[in-house]
């Protein structure tokens, strides 16, 4: 492992241990704030109750600066010790694709508080055309490897954000088989070098017509079967991390919490992004009208707590809306157990990103 790259490691840790005093007289507020969160339009910021690391943000490619500035401004209000930065999955044919080169520079300016996680606009790309072109030989995976391999050193600190089920939106609509060689060939590269992989994929249990409020095109008209080859995934390498993002956000209406359940229970190498998008709440949301976390939603979370992390999908600088996304997943995460908050905010990402980042974390808090 790169140690310059984690030490985000050592300041989680030693911002958990000043945060924590410095919270607890706000926890009564925060409370007070967060029962009224549902009743107004425009909330002021009610920051966790805990600090939590945010596994899963986005910025914006043409003010990477000012996304950073954002970012970094945003930490204090929501409790927020670090920032994970991802590049949105993309194809080659998109105009404007982007890759983790165009925010490293700055990022390694804030060392424990921003990380980028790169392949979304390339590696990712090279899966999709793989997929739709049949090429998957020789060539094509030295090709693949090297571009891997040449992104974490040049210090991503993961891959993502890959995709294997993604509807057209800021980026093109994209398939590919979760269990496609190139996938394969990544699960062993991340293997290798002690880093995750964070995957976007909508839950396909078997082939459906395009769920209604999906336009085709640009979408297919028809969605093929894609758990099935997700399980092949996380069983070619169960040493490969692999977050299963978006738990909480459902475009077909099966990424239910029994499913979660099932393959958690089958894969010990799988883990979860919590995410709650305000304004976009589909099937399987997490969150009643009131706002409260739903009971099977809660049972799935106390019976794998040291499975799930947040990954809020927000972006920075923040859209205007009247509620962010990280305000929303947050008043989810104020509802757990401490014991479990402390988990999924920051010691389960300790984990994930490496023995030696956990390592440096515990030692920092104890």
């Amino acid at each position: 492992m790169r140690p310059k790259a984690w030490m985000f490691a050592i300041h989680l840790g030693f911002f958990c241990a000043a945060a924590g005093a410095a919270l607890g007289a706000h926890v009564l507020a925060a409370g007070q704030a967060q029962s009224m969160a549902r009743k107004s339009p425009v909330m002021e910021p009610v920051p966790a109750l805990t600090p939590w690391a945010d596994a899963h943000a986005h910025f914006d490619e043409k003010d990477v600066a000012g996304g950073i500035r954002s970012a970094l401004a945003a930490r204090g209000r929501e409790n927020t010790p670090m920032i994970f930065l991802l590049m949105s999955p993309d194809t080659f044919d998109h105009p404007g694709h982007y890759e983790a080169e165009i925010i490293l520079p700055e990022a390694k300016k804030y060392p424990g508080k921003i990380a980028v996680v790169g392949g979304g606009g390339s590696l990712n790309a090279m899966i999709i055309q793989s997929a739709a072109t049949g090429d998957a030989g020789p060539a094509v995976l030295t090709k693949f490897k090297e571009r891997a391999e040449q992104l974490l050193r040049e210090g991503v600190a993961g891959f993502g954000e890959m995709t294997a089920e993604h509807f057209d939106g800021n980026t093109p609509y994209q398939h590919a088989p979760a269990d496609h060689p190139l996938f394969l060939l990544l699960a062993d590269i991340a293997a290798e070098h002690g880093v995750p992989i964070d995957l976007h994929m909508e839950a396909v249990p078997q082939d459906i017509p395009l769920p209604a409020g999906l336009k085709s095109p640009p979408n297919p008209p028809r969605l093929h079967a894609n758990i099935a080859a997700f399980e092949r995934l996380l069983a070619h390498n169960p040493r490969a991390k692999i977050i299963w993002a978006h738990a909480g956000f459902d475009n077909t209406g099966s990424r239910t919490p029994e499913l979660n359940r099932r393959l958690l229970a089958a894969h010990p190498n799988l883990y979860m992004e919590l995410k709650a998008d305000p304004l976009a709440k589909g099937p399987n949301y997490p969150l009643d009208a009131d706002g409260k976390i739903k009971a099977d939603w809660l049972a799935l979370i106390q019976e794998y707590p040291d499975r799930f992390v947040i990954g809020s999908d927000q972006h920075y600088p923040e859209p205007k809306d009247p509620v962010q996304r990280w305000q929303e997943v947050v008043l989810l995460l104020n509802q757990l157990p401490a014991g479990i908050r402390e988990k999924i905010g920051t010691r389960n990402i300790a984990h994930i990103y490496g023995k030696s980042a956990g390592a440096a974390f515990h030692a920092a808090n104890n």
